[in-house]
């Protein structure tokens, strides 16, 4: 029996931001089950919030996956930001921080997307 390393849900909020909620082990093999459809989710809006909370594990695929997102989100005209990231995920993404800026509150995320 198949087990998904990740999984993605969405919720938005008014003002048309977009919250993406990721789930599971952001390694080569999750980050390829949900790449399509987080670019796709996070594409549709202009404000985007990119829940971190559940990711256990990040690896150079799962950067990779944030950095493509958030050029394409930023070429629309748009702003995403990763909220709430456990410690260890959280050291992990200070190599791009600068980038993507990293938020441990949802009032934050949400002042910090708000176009």
């Amino acid at each position: 029996m198949y087990k998904a390393h990740m999984k993605i849900e969405t919720e938005t909020f008014d003002g048309g931001i977009l919250r993406v909620n990721l789930a599971g082990r952001m390694d080569a093999k999750g980050t390829e089950e949900i790449e399509e459809a987080f670019m796709d989710y996070a594409c549709s809006q202009r404000s985007v919030i990119v829940d971190m909370n559940a990711v256990s594990f990040l690896t150079s695929m799962g950067i990779r996956a944030l950095m493509l997102v958030a050029k394409a989100v930023s070429r629309h005209g748009g702003k995403m930001v990763l909220l709430n990231p456990d410690t260890n995920v959280r050291q992990v993404l200070e190599t791009i921080e600068d980038l993507i800026p990293v938020h441990r509150s949802l009032d934050e995320a949400i002042r910090a997307v708000s176009i």
